[in-house]
């Protein structure tokens, strides 16, 4: 009997210790407390550097984090490069000729290595820029868990089939979100992040000449620099006052000023028109959801344990 409770005792043990060197092991705000104290310091001196040279960077950040974790969890599989043998995420349909902030993280990660050497992954470092860049355009900070690893691979078809279009229903973005655990409120909290930044003309041209539920003002307006054929790249703010993070965007899609069709679908009879009028109506209850949301999203399917590595290059694995 001794002998029976001693291995089951031994195995007990061994699961024990599986389980903490696991992908499952939890996040931590204190996870660099000893092996890199001063990572934040690091990143929000660069973000801000960032920001100061280009407003647009903060939300440049958020949408590089938001596609980076709606494909295969938070994992920096979005920032690796394709090279002969290896097809990564950047020239996926959502993210060609759009995604942006390759060159920031870059700046980042060469400063955090040159403090603590192969130490913070890619992911976290991601993951803290994208808050950062929210709190220097006005917005509420969070904590940021930390503890992500890097990923080895990348999927473009992943990145093409479950990142959601400009042109999305409001049905597909329910369910898109639904997909990653996300209820509908916070489908609309997380679009939210639209209050700072731009988007290209090819994402909202037929929006602005084709639809019926837009302010014809408002329309007229866009159109001026997204020509009916020709200007793609041309940029246009996705909200009144695109280099603050606040709750404009809600009061514009109210107006029927929803710069992408995706957009205005949070607020056209369906669903969601009670939160977009919730939001509109206070910003305070707009900042607090947002960063909870954010997150939530920071905990999708973060590769932990002994999963994964720690990249040194953010472009290419070990």
């Amino acid at each position: 009997m001794a002998s029976v409770a001693k291995f089951f005792c031994l195995a007990l043990l061994l699961a024990v210790s599986l389980l903490a060197s696991s992908g499952n092991a939890q996040l931590s705000a204190n996870f660099y407390a000893t092996s890199c104290p001063n990572l934040l310091t690091i990143v929000r001196n660069q973000m801000t550097q960032a920001v100061n040279n280009e407003l647009r960077v903060a939300a440049v950040m958020l949408r590089l984090f938001f596609h980076d974790c709606f494909v295969n969890g938070c994992d920096a599989s979005v920032l690796l490069d394709d090279t002969a043998t290896f097809t990564g995420e950047k020239n996926a349909a959502p993210n060609q000729n759009s995604l942006r902030g390759f060159v920031v993280m870059d700046n980042i990660k060469t400063r955090v290595e040159a403090a603590c050497n192969a130490t913070v992954s890619c992911a976290d470092i991601l993951a803290l820029a994208a808050r950062d860049g929210v709190v220097l355009r006005g917005g509420q900070s969070w904590t940021v868990p930390l503890g992500r690893r890097d990923a080895r691979t990348a999927s473009q078809a992943a990145a093409n089939n479950q990142l959601p279009a400009p042109g999305s229903s409001l049905a597909t973005l329910v369910n898109v979100f639904s997909n990653k655990g996300f209820t509908a409120r916070e489908l609309t909290v997380l679009s939210g992040a639209h209050t700072i930044g731009q988007a290209r003309c090819t994402n909202f041209r037929s929006r602005i000449y084709n639809e019926t539920n837009i302010a014809a003002a408002f329309a007229t307006t866009r159109r001026a620099n997204c020509p009916s054929t020709g200007g793609d790249a041309n940029l246009a703010p996705l909200d009144s006052t695109p280099n603050r993070f606040d709750n404009t965007y809600y009061t514009d899609l109210v107006a029927r000023r929803g710069l992408l069709h995706s957009d205005q679908e949070l607020f056209n009879g369906g669903s969601q028109d009670a939160a977009v009028r919730a939001y509109s109506n206070d910003s305070a209850s707009f900042l607090r959801d947002f960063a909870a949301a954010m997150v939530k999203m920071g905990n999708l399917s973060p590769l932990t344990g002994t999963s994964g590595e720690v990249r040194r290059n953010c472009r290419r694995i070990n």
